[in-house]
């Protein structure tokens, strides 16, 4: 039984939250309060529970208006929230998204449900449901990355996890304490500290940021699930992060720093610092997030993936894109005019290559 979310209805809401914060699916960006950081965006959001009222399974569906057309782009990112195998709460999520469809005109759904690219059985169901599924999608032709690079608590201590770190990496993390970096969580008051950070390193990096005010949203919306990690060094900001903590699983979203004092190791120090709030908060799950072109040792963003690597994490590689066209006419005329540009999108909180270099 699927019913689509009463944006007013206060319990409804507050079942939903619950439902995918506690849900090993569940992902912040099926949170509600993502809905308040995609301002330009509409949303709707199906929830489907059984004859008892339990839910066992939502979607969030963010709605994108094409200009001149009409027509909308549907995005459900890392959604939907339920259990993959469970093909009757899957249809029914699907058939509530038919209606969203029907309402808004969409004329493409996307969805990136967090399966592996060796989770057959899962893809083999979604595609059961009339999804086009382009397998071993090439890096940047995703929203989302592919290729995250994350590492498994699964109980440990902060002692046991710091004693599988490469030996470099546990000594540049206390060079880092012992010249002085001090790494605190702050709040919207060291935001302009953070983006001074952003600006220098995406201008030595050559990639667009976010505006100043995106990461107070998330700040501010997210709420306890989001915290701005700053290192400073005698007064000085050297390196920031943003940083998730939901459904189990803590991530590091977006990251700047300059090029100054990087021999007092800021950012070896800032990452041990976000893994021990995973760590302290039982997460199964510190996800380093994406490394675009990991595999290539040329390619400029392959140190992203040597930082990552050394905190002894794995790959792990999602099976990417499961796409519905629902007009292909619509969708010829916005893919031959490029009207669907990541630009336009601007979707992934992190993961596409230009944010990835952020993070060395």
């Amino acid at each position: 039984m699927n019913e689509i979310l009463d944006k007013n209805d206060i319990k409804a809401r507050g079942e939903y939250e619950s439902f995918v914060l506690n849900h090993e699916n569940g992902n912040f960006m099926q949170s509600l309060c993502w809905t308040n950081v995609k301002k330009d965006w509409n949303y709707e959001a199906v929830i489907s529970r059984d004859k008892n009222g339990t839910i066992k399974g939502t979607a969030l569906i963010l709605i994108r208006r094409i200009p001149f057309l009409g027509c909308s782009f549907l995005y459900s990112p890392h959604g939907p929230v339920c259990d993959y195998r469970d093909t009757e709460t899957l249809r029914d999520i699907f058939e509530g998204i038919e209606l969203i469809k029907k309402k808004h005109r969409g004329y493409e759904l996307r969805i990136d449900p967090c399966i592996t690219e060796n989770d057959k059985a899962e893809i083999e169901i979604f595609r059961s449901f009339g999804f086009e599924f382009n397998e071993n999608a090439p890096e940047l032709t995703t929203i989302q990355a592919r290729n995250n690079y994350i590492l498994r608590i699964n109980g440990r201590s902060e002692d046991e996890i710091f004693e599988k770190f490469h030996k470099k990496w546990r000594y540049n993390i206390r060079v880092a304490s012992r010249k002085g970096v001090e790494c605190k969580v702050c709040g919207i008051e060291c935001l302009d500290d953070f983006y001074m950070l952003m600006e220098e390193t995406g201008k030595r990096d050559g990639f667009c940021i976010r505006s100043k005010e995106y990461f107070k949203r998330m700040l501010e919306s997210l709420g306890e699930h989001c915290r701005l990690y700053m290192c400073y060094y005698n007064g000085e900001p050297l390196s920031g992060a943003v940083t998730t903590q939901y459904a189990g699983k803590t991530c590091y979203v977006y990251g700047a720093s300059t090029a100054q004092h990087r021999n007092v190791m800021p950012n070896y120090l800032m990452q041990w610092n976000m893994i021990c709030w995973a760590v302290e908060n039982g997460c199964t799950i510190y996800d380093f997030q994406g490394i675009p072109f990991y595999k290539d040792e040329s390619h400029p963003n392959y140190g992203v993936y040597r930082f990552k690597q050394g905190f002894n994490g794995e790959v792990l590689t999602y099976a990417g894109e499961f796409i519905k066209r629902y007009n292909r006419f619509d969708a010829g005329i916005i893919e031959k005019t490029g009207m669907l540009s990541r630009r336009f999108l601007h979707l992934s909180p992190a993961g596409l290559l230009e944010m990835c270099r952020s993070h060395k």
